[in-house]
């Protein structure tokens, strides 16, 4: 029996205008282009990639934060957003085909996104600018409880955000303070707690770990799998730490430049990883053996990012990949599944 999908997008695209260049002459960042990739219930999916690949815009892009320039977005079997511009995609995840033999569209869709707003949330990167430094952590948690109507009186809102504190590891005296008196953990805690007090179904964690001492990224990453255990909660694990994703995700997909680069199990990403770019980021995962360690080989990529307002023709890896040639400038890789699950999108996978 398959897994039910909670999530799903299809052929999602952010661009965003940049201002500046010739007279008439429209410029835009394409920072997610042509990203499609489902969620199951109660099952992380992580998303690695370098600073500015379009990870963080995908989690946000996702969650109609941003509006997407085109694409399809599917919540629990109800579409929340479809531009129109889409192929409907069948179970095969190949394109839907009427009885002209052409690729059926779907319909424009963009529906209000407040009752889903109760069971889509997020966890933002950075906790020192996520939280409203004149509102007290009670009020910042109980802000989400008061929109959606979730308590009936003023004792039952109470309650209900103690008891949200209290399962992010802090107590009812930190109610009352304000953002500026706590540690960074402390205040991802108070993050953690706004997502959670909704009951969600799906949270997107957008770098939750990036921002925090070492010592205390462990401590958060177990309490995700906790909450995940416990409330059978879904999760879009955001990182560049790919040691991290490993550990929480069951699925790893890899951006690059704003594309879906290879998507796998996590433990067939990291043992039988396909695409160069992928091979490339294992490498850099610290390795605790000395003698492993010296024996392991780091793959070094040359040069830099390409501007994701000009990127490159074809593939947008060639211009640092060891194996790109005349074909990798011409055409771009057709996205494949390479073994059962496991999906890369290269033009020399039988060479890599």
């Amino acid at each position: 029996m398959e897994d039910k999908r909670l999530v799903e997008v299809q052929h999602l695209q952010q661009y965003f205008p940049v201002a500046g260049g010739k007279m008439f002459e429209k410029k835009v960042v394409k920072a997610v282009d042509d990203v499609s990739f489902y969620i199951n219930k109660g099952e992380t999916l992580g998303l690695v990639g370098e600073s500015g690949c379009g990870k963080t815009t995908t989690g946000r892009t996702l969650l109609r934060l941003h509006e997407p320039t085109d694409g399809r977005i599917i919540y629990d079997g109800n579409i929340i957003y479809d531009s129109g511009k889409t192929p409907l995609m069948g179970p095969d995840g190949k394109p839907m085909l009427g009885q002209d033999g052409k690729p059926m569209m779907g319909q424009k869709t963009s529906v209000n996104m407040l009752p889903y707003r109760r069971k889509m949330q997020i966890v933002f990167q950075d906790p020192y600018a996520s939280l409203d430094p004149r509102m007290t952590v009670g009020d910042i948690v109980g802000e989400a409880i008061d929109i959606h109507k979730l308590a009936a009186n003023k004792g039952e809102r109470h309650d209900r955000i103690i008891q949200m504190l209290e399962r992010v590891g802090l107590n009812s005296e930190h109610a009352n303070r304000y953002p500026h008196e706590f540690s960074g953990g402390q205040r991802q805690r108070v993050g953690i707690a706004r997502a959670l007090a909704v009951d969600p179904e799906f949270i997107v964690c957008d770098e939750p770990i990036s921002a925090l001492d070492v010592s205390i990224q462990a401590q958060v990453v177990n309490m995700f799998e906790d909450l995940q255990e416990e409330l059978g909660l879904t999760y879009l694990f955001i990182a560049h730490d790919l040691s991290v994703v490993k550990h929480i995700s069951n699925r790893i997909g890899v951006m690059y430049l704003g594309k879906m680069v290879e998507l796998a199990d996590s433990y067939e990403l990291t043992f039988h990883s396909v695409h160069p770019y992928t091979r490339s980021l294992i490498s850099a995962i610290p390795i605790a053996d000395p003698e492993t360690s010296r024996q392991s080989q780091r793959i070094v990529l040359e040069g830099d990012v390409p501007s994701p307002v000009n990127p490159p023709s074809g593939c947008r890896f060639r211009t640092r990949c060891p194996y790109a040639d005349s074909v990798c400038a011409e055409a771009e890789p057709e996205w494949r599944e390479v073994s059962p699950g496991h999906y890369a999108a290269c033009h020399h996978l039988d060479r890599v």
